[in-house]
């Protein structure tokens, strides 16, 4: 393992964990976007990512594709809508906010995880420079 792989692995892991917050926090705000029943619903984002390396102590990680939810969504009364259909009804994405949630502080936690394992490595190297030059 180079000296400054940690770095790298944990960077690579910053890029995803951003990605996956991007895709849940597009969720959210799509959470009440209605279409006509004639259109397909808003579609859930979904972040998978993969190992790169695995096992090598120099991959990290990288996302492997970005998955979409279920078109069809659910059919909601809303006859005040300017979308809703002759029986009043629109389409709504099949979210659950609390499912997204729980994402969203994984998502995060895992950025903030890594984001910590990057200072506490470049303070590491920091201090060995330190003891080159004493």
């Amino acid at each position: 393992m180079a000296a400054f792989d940690t770095i790298g692995i944990a960077g690579s892991s910053l890029f995803v964990h951003r990605k996956w917050m991007d895709a849940v926090s597009d969720n959210i705000a799509n959470i009440n976007t209605a279409r006509s029943t004639d259109q397909d619903a808003f579609q859930e984002r979904m972040v998978v990512a993969q190992a790169v390396d695995y096992g090598s102590g120099t991959g990290g990680v990288r996302v492997a594709r970005t998955e979409l939810g279920s078109a069809e969504g659910r059919v909601v009364n809303d006859p005040g809508n300017p979308l809703a259909d002759a029986d009043g009804n629109v389409r709504l994405p099949d979210i659950d906010l609390g499912d997204q949630m729980t994402q969203l502080l994984m998502a995060q936690r895992g950025y903030q995880a890594n984001l910590a394992t990057i200072k506490s490595a470049t303070e590491a190297y920091q201090q060995a420079l330190q003891l080159g030059k004493g």
